[in-house]
């Protein structure tokens, strides 16, 4: 993984865990997907007359990923609505790197050296030390991290989804332009069937806020995605859950969740994870 790469991945990575902050932080979760959502298609319908159209092999991807990415919000918004910020999101992110390595070994044909295994070993055991920092002591609430967990999986389903689809794409902004149109219709298209007239005054205060959020996540996949075409499907999407540190920091600093000893060793695991991953390109 060049540096370049690295870089645009770790940028995508803070970028990732400011939009989820955004979207955490509107109290009406249907309301800050609508926005997100929305805006990401208003962005993807202006980008379309300036990038290239996307190769015909990409657009069976191109669907799948739209549908797969509704399925994701629509249990992203349950897992911010039953979980704090400072698990919901570790866990629903550091569940993806370990799947994605088994879809892209089978589907991808991309095995990770000794090195990437180990980094994302212990990538994902200090995403796991981060995600159940917290929980001792008390019951887990087990509906909030079932969420999460399939929330994750709809990840990983979409990172191999897009990894081979905006390689077959032949333009990595064509491919986000019209993921985006495609995927940011349906979430606001039912938000305002189900508000009606109420959906100005439900929308109106939140409104700049959400539409930052769509702006951020639509760079922070753009960013992705072009990283996809120059390296390995694997340890991309464990360098990107690096978004987790900046989660965590978010949640302790604006949510004022505990962080704590145990969540600062976990994530000096999933530092020397990465440091592994890193080594291997």
């Amino acid at each position: 993984m060049t540096p370049l790469v690295t870089a645009a991945v770790l940028a995508a990575a803070v970028t990732h865990a400011g939009w989820n902050a955004i979207a955490h932080r509107i109290t009406d979760k249907l309301v800050g997907f609508t926005l997100i959502s929305g805006g990401g298609l208003l962005i993807g319908l202006a980008a379309v007359p300036f990038v290239a159209f996307p190769a015909a092999a990409a657009w069976p991807y191109l669907f799948t990923s739209a549908a797969i990415h509704i399925v994701y919000y629509a249990l992203l918004m349950r897992s911010f609505r039953l979980g704090d910020f400072g698990q919901a999101y570790p866990i629903a992110r550091g569940t993806a790197p370990l799947v994605v390595t088994a879809l892209a070994a089978v589907f991808a044909h991309e095995v990770p050296d000794g090195w990437a295994a180990a980094g994302i070993a212990l990538s994902c055991a200090g995403l796991t030390g981060v995600a159940l920092w917290g929980l001792r002591g008390r019951r887990p609430d087990w509906p909030a991290i079932g969420a999460a967990l399939a929330t994750g999986a709809t990840i990983a389903a979409y990172t191999l989804v897009d990894g081979l689809g905006v390689r077959a794409s032949g333009s990595p902004l064509g491919y986000i332009a019209w993921l985006m149109a495609l995927q940011g219709s349906l979430i606001p298209a039912y938000a305002l069937y189900r508000w009606r007239a109420e959906a100005p005054r439900l929308l109106a205060p939140f409104a700049r806020l959400g539409l930052l959020g769509a702006a951020m996540s639509v760079a922070a996949y753009a960013l992705v995605l072009w990283a996809q075409t120059e390296a390995e499907l694997a340890p991309i999407a464990a360098l990107r859950e690096s978004s987790i540190l900046v989660g965590a920091a978010i949640g302790a600093v604006v949510f004022k969740e505990r962080f704590g000893l145990p969540r600062m060793a976990a994530a000096g695991l999933l530092v020397i994870g990465i440091g592994l991953i890193l080594h291997s390109g």
